[in-house]
């Protein structure tokens, strides 16, 4: 029956879509059906794969789909569209675009990354529960594990009898991922952990039965998959994975990643173009920097400062709760400057949790978790494992890009977009307008008097510092065969980081090409246009209206960005 509605949908876009666009719709219309038939489209069924199909033919199938949806765009006539619907084309070409290149590049053969991968996704399915519904959905999940399991090693051999895989350096202590979850006791696991609070208002005879099923479940279908993961990396996979660190070192693998510099950056710049900007942007901060040195009266060198933050006892929690309840406070003072610089804020509200604790060794200082559901709230996750790498002074700046006015805002405001905007541009994140605001909502603490000391504002420029050195060091690794050992040693000498975070971003880079090239090259461009707009309009500059023009759209491409802005200020000034 989904086969015969998809074939359907075909005829009628090639019925509408004929030949020298004689017989097109209206290009509205036209554009609807489009958006339509990628939103329904369904590659596989959930009920029957309810963790996702992860085949070759699968994303064979994607790619073809996508191919096929982009020609349809022949019968749109841009200039007839509004704005937004201008914007949802664009954005609609550029994620198809990526299906394909996704396929073409074979990445589906590399379902990892340094902190995460194919197995670490399974605890984000661990959350709490309240209807029976919800559960017997979670006891589905997990009796899916063996067949993802299954799907994700048999794409990894193929994948390393192609080439295409991750290098062998970044996999130290990579079997915390998967030993922390084979346990003796069922009990003890991680998964079952839904189950210890059963809502009060099912029956004991449901609560029995599910209790049953999560017992059956975890001793069948997730402790026994763990060993099999276990096996496959220690037997089979760390044998045969490449040695060589940069990307460009795969088959196909200097185009590749200009792929995805392309992507990440969604740009046309080039990765020497990346890379010479990042130096650039690493001297002008450290210039900064230095100025803060001289501020407190520090007699020493630039890397004995670092030395001196990194290890001086002033500057660390002593408790993960102490942790915790800084970032707290620091959220709680963040939002009560919301409304000075926002005129529309999300609805969703957001909690400060710790970083669950079986990825906690490998993870980052935080992250940002989305709201799974209406009855969940969005978490602003702080990593509390290894307190000595979690330095104080950058608490300021995590907290601004995680929570608000970075993650949280701008996720929520997405989600929570009126329905005349298609969903899947409320459901779309791209990094480079995603992370740009996030890295521009720390410059932002500024304005709303968020850096209180010094350390903080040194703290400020070593997380921005850090995300420039990410175009020297991405770039370095990827395209210019830099070692581990000099891309450490470039992030060591020019930030605060910890030791331990400078080794796992650095890892990071390795696994996750042009990603971390995003942060830096969305902010310097949002910068750019506020800028501008500050310089054209003076005093009609109005910092709430910049910021709405920024994020009522959605998430957009750097070039829909700064159309918009342009639009913005030639309106404003002819107001």
């Amino acid at each position: 029956m989904k086969k015969i509605s998809f074939i359907f949908g075909i005829v009628m876009l090639l019925v509408s879509c004929n030949s020298g666009n004689e017989t097109c719709n209206s290009t509205s219309a036209e554009l609807k059906t489009i958006i339509k038939s990628y939103e329904e489209h369904k590659g596989f069924d959930r009920e029957e794969f309810p963790l996702g199909l992860y085949t070759e033919e699968y994303y064979k199938q994607e790619a073809d789909f996508a191919k096929e949806q982009l020609q349809y765009f022949d019968c749109i006539k841009f200039e007839e569209l509004s704005e937004s619907e201008q914007i949802s084309a664009d954005l609609l070409k550029f994620v198809l675009q990526e299906n394909i290149d996704f396929y073409e590049f074979e990445a589906y053969l590399n379902p990892l990354l340094s902190d995460s991968g194919f197995h670490t996704s399974l605890p984000y399915q661990v959350r709490d529960l309240s209807t029976h519904q919800q559960f017997v959905n979670y006891l589905n999940k997990l009796n899916a594990i063996p067949t993802f399991v299954e799907q994700h090693i048999s794409l990894m051999r193929e994948g390393l009898e192609n080439g295409i895989s991750q290098p062998k350096i970044i996999f130290n202590n990579f079997e915390d991922t998967y030993n922390s979850q084979i346990v003796e006791n069922f009990e003890d696991s991680f998964y079952y952990s839904p189950f210890k609070n059963l809502a009060s208002n099912s029956s004991q005879e449901q609560k029995d039965s599910l209790l049953t099923a999560a017992e059956i479940a975890i001793e069948t279908n997730v402790i026994p998959q763990f060993k099999v993961i276990k096996d496959f990396f220690e037997n089979e996979y760390f044998v045969k994975t490449r040695e060589v660190g940069g990307v460009s070192n795969q088959p196909n693998g200097k185009n590749y990643y200009q792929n995805r510099v392309n992507y990440y950056t969604t740009s046309n710049i080039s990765a020497e173009e990346v890379h010479q900007l990042g130096l650039k942007e690493v001297a002008r901060i450290k210039a900064e920097m230095e100025k803060i040195i001289e501020e407190v009266n520090f007699k020493g060198s630039f890397s004995e400062f670092l030395s001196f933050l990194r290890t001086d006892e002033q500057f660390y929690a002593k408790t993960g709760d102490e942790l915790l309840k800084e970032a707290r406070n620091i959220a709680k003072r963040i939002d009560a400057q919301l409304p000075k610089y926002f005129k529309t804020l999300p609805r969703k509200p957001y909690g400060v949790a710790p970083v669950p604790a079986v990825i906690a060794p490998k993870y980052t200082g935080g992250r940002y978790s989305p709201s799974s559901s209406e009855t969940q709230p969005g978490y602003y996750w702080v990593n509390t494992y290894n307190l000595p790498s979690r330095p104080l002074y950058i608490l300021p700046s995590l907290t601004l890009h995680e929570a608000v006015p970075g993650h949280h805002l701008q996720i929520s405001l997405n989600s929570e977009m009126s329905d005349e905007i298609p969903q899947f541009r409320r459901n779309l994140y791209l990094s480079a307008y995603g992370e740009g605001w996030g890295l521009y909502s720390e410059f932002l603490g500024n304005d709303m008097g968020i850096y209180t000391t010094p350390y903080e504002n040194f703290g400020k420029y070593t997380y921005e510092m850090w995300r420039a050195c990410r175009l020297v060091v991405d770039t370095g690794i990827h395209s210019k065969n830099w070692t581990r050992e000099e891309a450490v040693e470039f992030l060591k000498s020019n930030t605060a980081l910890s030791l331990h975070e400078v080794n796992t971003e650095i890892d990071r880079y390795i696994s996750w090409p042009g990603q971390a090239l995003s942060y830096k090259i969305g902010e310097l461009k949002i910068r750019e246009l506020r800028k501008k707009a500050e310089v054209i309009l003076g005093t009609k500059f109005d910092i709430r209206v910049f910021h709405e023009i920024i994020l009522e759209e959605g998430t957009v491409t750097l070039s829909i960005l700064e159309k918009r802005i342009d639009n913005f200020i030639e309106q404003v000034k002819n107001e």
